[in-house]
This record gives structure tokens, sequence and C-alpha cells, in this order.
């Protein structure tokens, strides 16, 4: 099974557009969806209903689909991000604010060999920073691939025996699971990359050939700014989209 796998849409739908046409033609079988359809971007309901209309094996929220559905506070956001949640509220339709709204919480285990969660297998609201954060969270897995999003970066290592190690996660990288491995993985985000690479960017996981491919794809960054613009949002969701922070 070939898993594309996407993670921080953000309702960029120029980014989910851009990758989307580089992942059919690298071919895969079913999608996996890591959270964080919304929030940020200027086009939700085109995100959403993208994100619906690939049928995914598998969709988790974020912690900006829970709020921007209204199932949870705005608290601890940021005042950008805060705006943006709420402007989503409004600018949503019904029907995708209700898909939101259901979407289940990770960690969910999607075979023998992955399994999904947005922010840990432990707490879908935690960020893997370091590599404390990383070994606590393969601790916690299920499965022995855990992938997952939230820091819009894209991370790739493993444990094997005792030891610590990462593999590259630059545009075309393709590395082999090893057997006796657990490994965390994060695609890095569609929709907002904070690595200073603005190129949306998402993985392909093969289970049949054991393998995971990343990439990195350009997109009209001017055209998702300008639907930040329109929107009324903060001009500094806009600008970071062009810098990748």
């Amino acid at each position: 099974m070939r898993y594309l796998v996407l993670s921080d849409v953000h309702a960029n739908t120029d980014a989910l557009d851009a990758a989307l046409g580089v992942a059919a033609t690298a071919v895969y079988d079913r999608v996996l969806v890591l959270g964080d359809l919304v929030g940020y971007g200027g086009d939700p309901n085109g995100a959403v209903n993208r994100v619906r209309q690939l049928d995914p094996l598998a969709t988790i929220r974020g912690n900006h689909d829970r709020v921007a559905s209204g199932i949870d506070s705005a608290e601890n956001f940021n005042p950008a991000a805060r705006n943006a949640a709420m402007w989503t509220r409004s600018a949503i339709d019904a029907d995708n604010l209700a898909y939101l709204a259901q979407l289940p919480e990770g960690p969910l285990q999607v075979d023998d060999l992955v399994e999904i969660c947005h922010g840990t297998p432990l707490d879908e609201d935690a960020y893997v920073f370091d590599s404390l954060d990383a070994i606590r969270s393969l601790n916690d897995a299920s499965r022995p691939v855990c992938l997952f999003g939230h820091t819009h970066s894209p991370l790739a290592l493993y444990v094997e025996g005792r030891e610590l190690a990462y593999e590259r996660t630059d545009h075309g990288t393709v590395f082999a699971l090893r057997d006796c491995a657990r490994y965390l993985i994060n695609g890095g985000s569609i929709g907002q990359p904070r690595d200073s690479d603005p190129r949306a960017a998402f993985v392909i996981v093969d289970t049949g050939a054991r393998t995971v491919e990343f990439f990195r794809v350009p997109y009209d960054v001017a055209a998702a700014q300008e639907r930040i613009r329109r929107a009324g949002l903060p001009e500094s969701l806009a600008a970071r989209l062009a810098l990748g922070r």
C-alpha cells in the first residue's frame, strides 16, 4: 500500500492543489490526513472539500480543526491564530464545520505497520521539538511507524536497539524502513511550512516496499497570500508563507 500523507493544510488550497498534482504522478493508493485542515489560510471550504473528495483512508483532527469547529476554545492560541480560527468558524459552511467537529482524535492505528497522530501518540497537542520529545513519542507509539504533524517541519528518526538516528528529509530523499527499528516521521506541512522552505511538503509511505519518500513542491505563494488578505486576516499570516516560517 502506498500512502500519501498530508498534514497541516491550513486552508491553503494553492499549496494543496500543487502538492496533489505532483503526488498523482508519483502514484499512491490511499490518503492519510494528520490534522489541521483549516486555520491561518484563506480558503477553509476549499481545503476541506478537497480533502473530503480524496476519500482518505484515515483523517484525524488537529488543534485548529477543534477550535474552528467550536469544540474547543482559542484561549491557548496567539492573537493571529485566534483571529484566523474565529474567522474560519464564521466563513466555513455548516456541512464542513460538522465534518471537522466529528474528526477523531489521534492516535489512530492504520494497519500493522503504521499509526498516525497530530502531535504525539500520548497528547494530540504536544510538540516534538527535540530528541527527548521524540524518544517519549516512540515509547508511546503502538506501531513501528508513527506519522505525525503539528510542528510543520519535516523530521525522520528511528530507534534501533539503543541507537537514535536521523534520516534525511530533503526533497527526493527515499529511505528504506529497517526491519527491527521504530520510526517517528513528520512529512512537513502542506500549507504553512516552518523550516525556512516555503514549498509544500508531504511524504509517500510504501508499506509493501517499506520505503518513505519526501517531497517539496513549489506553489503560487502570492495567490495564497492574496486569499488571506481578502479575508481580512492578519498580514503576518500572509507574509510568513513566503519565508517558510
